[in-house]
């Protein structure tokens, strides 16, 4: 059953709110809509990307009727944390895509990952530790500026050096033209204007992943944020 029927089967429609990550594909908000509900926007988890609970607890009101995390770049929403949110006013969560089961290729872009997480010195790398479910379908890391290239300036030095990289989110859902709202979500401006997507492919061959970490070392160590 897809996410629209899923709402529309659970009576979720018109005059409803369901609450969404804007740091995110606009699906999730589209089917939203598409079942007749309004997506109001939750900030995220700055480790996970995926919505805080903390912040969607912030955004309840009386027509919330459920909550739609989308598992993002392979990492897991924190679903417990939103359960227990969502139970304490009767509402559903709606997973807009399940999380899919680890597969070969799947571990082998964990193994890809685990070696640049070992290694790069000039990006903020993934959370990583005990608990902690990530597949790496998409490997995210933070270029926080301060001093150094921003991450739009570092993005076009790698790809200069050869290196494949993207902006994974180009504008929060909220900043788009059918979504806009006139809100501020601290998280996920910051996301927005740090995360970039560097390669981690299951076929990436030992001299292509050095290349990235010798790419981005070569760029500069971290400088820690101004307080």
């Amino acid at each position: 059953m897809g996410t629209v029927e899923t709402l529309t089967t659970a009576g979720i429609g018109a005059g409803d709110e369901v609450v969404v990550p804007s740091y995110a594909p606009a699906d999730a908000a589209e089917a939203v809509r598409r079942a007749g509900a309004a997506p109001v926007f939750a900030d995220i988890d700055p480790d996970s990307l995926c919505l805080d609970p903390a912040a969607v607890a912030a955004t309840l009101t009386l027509r919330t009727a459920a909550v739609m995390p989308v598992h993002l770049f392979g990492r897991r929403a924190d679903l417990a944390g939103l359960r227990a949110v969502a139970e304490r006013r009767g509402l559903i969560v709606v997973e807009h895509e399940p999380a899919a089961p680890l597969d070969e290729h799947a571990r082998r872009r964990q193994a890809n990952a685990a070696y640049l997480n070992a290694r790069l010195r000039g990006v903020v790398t993934p959370a990583t530790g005990a608990g902690i479910e990530h597949s790496y379908r998409t490997y995210v890391v933070r270029i926080p500026g301060n001093g150094r290239p921003d991450r739009d300036a570092f993005a076009r030095a790698l790809r200069a050096r050869g290196v494949r990289c993207s902006i994974p989110v180009q504008t929060p859902v909220h900043r788009l033209p059918a979504y806009r709202r006139e809100l501020w979500l601290a998280e996920t401006e910051r996301a927005a204007d740090q995360c970039l997507a560097l390669p981690v492919d299951p076929a990436l061959t030992p001299r292509e992943l050095h290349r990235v970490v010798a790419a981005c070392n070569a760029l500069g160590g971290l400088v820690p944020e101004a307080a």
